[in-house]
C-alpha cells in the first residue's frame, strides 16, 4: 500500500504524516509507505500505485479537482480524501466519487475513523477470487466482477474482462464473495454493487446498462436500502 499526501503546506503535510503513523502503530500495523508531494504534477508522475490519497483543493497550477479527476481515470479504485477550508468546491469533488471531505484544521479522531473506513474498502477491492471452469482456474479482483447468474444449468460470473461459466453453483459464491459489495438480488443472481448504473422494482442495469439481472419484488426494499447505504460509504 501506498499513501499519498498533495499538499503546498508542507508544515501541515508533515502534521497530517505524523497523525497517519500515529493511526498505524496504535492499530499494531506497520505504517506503509507514506509519501508526500507539494503539487499534482509531480504527484501524478510517481510510478508508485496511487492507493490513499490526501489531496489539497488549491495547488499549484492544477487544482486538487483536475488531478482528483486524472487519478480516478488511472485507477478507479484509489480512494482520495479531499482537504480544504473551502466547502464550494464540494459538488465538483463528488463528481469522481471522493472517499471523504475533511476540513482544515484535522481532527485526529476522525482522521482515525475515517482511515478505518478507507482499510476496509481497500482491503475489499483488493480481494483476489478464483474462478475454477472446465478449463482451468482464472484468478480475477472482486471489484472486477460485475454479476453472477445461474442459467439453467450453468452458474456464468460476468466480469469487466470476460465471462466465466464456474464448476460451482450460485450458493457456492454467496459464501465465498466478500460482502456487502455483492447483494443476491434474485435466486439467479448476485449483483456487484459497485458497477450498477440503476434499478426499478424488477430490474437492475449493471455497468452503464450493458447488462441487466432480475430484481425480486420481495427484495426490493432491501435492496434499495442496502445500496443506498452503500452508496453513502463510498463518500
Amino acid at each position: 500500500m501506498h499513501i499519498f499526501i498533495c499538499d503546498d503546506d508542507t508544515k501541515f503535510s508533515l502534521h497530517l504524516k505524523s497523525i497517519l503513523v500515529s493511526f498505524f502503530e496504535n492499530n499494531s500495523i506497520n505504517p506503509p509507505e507514506i509519501i508526500i508531494y507539494n503539487n499534482g504534477e509531480d504527484l501524478l508522475k510517481d510510478p508508485k500505485s496511487k492507493d490513499i490519497v490526501f489531496l489539497d483543493i488549491e495547488l499549484p497550477e492544477e487544482n486538487g479537482i483536475d488531478i482528483g479527476n486524472k487519478l480516478k481515470q488511472k485507477n478507479k479504485n484509489t480512494i482520495i480524501f479531499i482537504i480544504t477550508s473551502h466547502y464550494q468546491y464540494l459538488d465538483e469533488a463528488m463528481r469522481f466519487h471522493v472517499f471523504r471531505y475533511l476540513t482544515k484544521p484535522l481532527e485526529k479522531q476522525r482522521i482515525f475513523k475515517n482511515m478505518k473506513d478507507a482499510l476496509s474498502l481497500y482491503n475489499s477491492t483488493i480481494t483476489k477470487i478464483s474462478i475454477e471452469t472446465k478449463d482451468g482456474i482464472f484468478i480475477v479482483l472482486s471489484s472486477d466482477i460485475l454479476f453472477i447468474e445461474a442459467d439453467a444449468r450453468r452458474t456464468i460470473v460476468h466480469t469487466v474482462a470476460a465471462d466465466y461459466i464456474s464448476i460451482h453453483n450460485i450458493n457456492y459464491w454467496l459464501n465465498h464473495l466478500p460482502m456487502p459489495c455483492f447483494f443476491q438480488s434474485h435466486r439467479s443472481f448476485i449483483v456487484n454493487l459497485e458497477h450498477i448504473s440503476s434499478f426499478d422494482h424488477s430490474l437492475i442495469y449493471i455497468q452503464n446498462n450493458q447488462h441487466k439481472a432480475y430484481l425480486a419484488r420481495r427484495k426490493y426494499t432491501h435492496f434499495r436500502n442496502t445500496f443506498l447505504l452503500y452508496l453513502e460509504s463510498k463518500r
